[in-house]
């Protein structure tokens, strides 16, 4: 007998559990918090109860997430698991905990392995800010082509006053790639609104629907999108992040969005790239800078290993920042929200960072 199975089957003995390695349960989907086989969203001591009544197979017990019981990594669950478990939650109260900066929710996860290593607040309900807008330029692919060309249009009226600019001007005819670049680099709202008017009159395949309409009517394909990616606790009304009562969020769907955005090639190359000059298709030319600090060479919060995404800033939504770093061959995503200050997102992002 194999000297782990022999030990397996001693421990087993005195526990009156069974020393075989049970395979994982089927798991929900995206990230989890290690040890939190309840699914509530915390690990404590009722995960271990569970855990230790599954491998008793007692009746009417089911793991909500068998992957996050898997704490040896093994691919099976046995009483190895649950002994690392218990050694777990006695040094979780020995975690630090990241007071400072403040924020409203923060996150990290890694997406290779999908587990959760840091979290606060992950599912209470908070403003999305321009990180809304990772949200629209999916979607907005989903319907048009990177090299659709497109014209900016009246919709330039709905764009609201102190809004962010990349200084896109009515009659200019850019790619649909130079949209989403000015939206997501420089933040442009006045993209956005013309990447949601562009888009909704193509997937509705109706050109005289009028500005207030296709906005409308791309805000439904928005929401659309994001049941369609996994997030169950969103809704949205504007493309650009404008705080509306109705237009609302949470941490843990935000990384289901960002790890989906991320996955998109035009998406992830905007994001990560720190400056660019753009050629409009109409022959006006720009420069747009991102901003994300993190990618500024040089500067404060520079980080190599950032590999971009996304800032927001709204009164509601506070100094908000959705980050990407690649380490170790392995990518992870880091979420900060209601912030008080531009500084505080990046040395909270940094200090998640340093969790890695």
């Amino acid at each position: 007998m194999n000297i782990s199975r022999f030990t397996a089957a001693l421990v087993a003995s005195a526990l009156c559990l069974p020393a075989v390695i049970c395979p994982l349960p089927a798991g929900a989907g995206g990230f989890f918090i290690s040890g939190d086989v309840n699914g509530d969203g915390a690990f404590e001591i009722s995960d271990v109860v569970l855990l230790g009544k599954w491998l008793l197979a007692a009746p009417d017990t089911e793991l909500a997430n068998g992957e996050a019981a898997d704490i040896c990594r093994d691919g099976g669950l046995d009483v190895f698991d649950l002994a690392a478990m218990k050694r777990a939650l006695i040094s979780k109260g020995q975690t630090a905990v990241i007071s400072s900066p403040s924020c409203r929710a923060a996150a990290l996860a890694c997406i290779d392995s999908r587990e959760l290593l840091y979290s606060d607040n992950i599912n209470e309900r908070i403003a999305p800010a321009s990180l809304t807008k990772l949200l629209t330029a999916s979607a907005a692919l989903k319907y048009l082509s990177p090299d659709t060309v497109i014209t900016v249009g009246s919709e330039h009226n709905l764009v609201r006053s102190g809004s962010s600019l990349c200084l896109i001007q009515r009659g200019h005819r850019l790619k649909l790639y130079d949209l989403l670049t000015g939206m997501l680099m420089a933040s442009g709202n006045d993209a956005a609104y013309t990447v949601a008017v562009a888009a909704a009159r193509a997937a509705a395949t109706d050109v005289s629907m009028n500005d207030t309409q296709a906005v409308e009517y791309f805000a439904r394909l928005m929401n659309e999108y994001a049941a369609s990616i996994g997030m169950k606790n969103s809704s949205f009304v504007n493309p650009e992040g404008w705080d509306d009562d109705r237009q609302y969020t949470t941490v843990s769907d935000l990384l289901i969005l960002a790890e989906h955005a991320f996955s998109i090639p035009e998406i992830r190359t905007i994001t990560g790239t720190y400056q660019k000059r753009v050629v409009f298709a109409s022959g006006e030319n720009i420069t747009w800078t991102n901003s994300n600090a993190l990618l500024v060479p040089g500067g404060a919060y520079y980080c190599a290993e950032a590999a971009g995404m996304k800032t927001g800033t709204t009164a509601n939504a506070g100094n908000c920042l959705i980050a990407v770093f690649a380490h170790s061959g392995r990518s992870y995503i880091s979420v900060v929200t209601g912030c008080g200050t531009n500084a505080d997102r990046y040395e909270l992002t940094l200090k998640l960072y340093g969790l890695i």
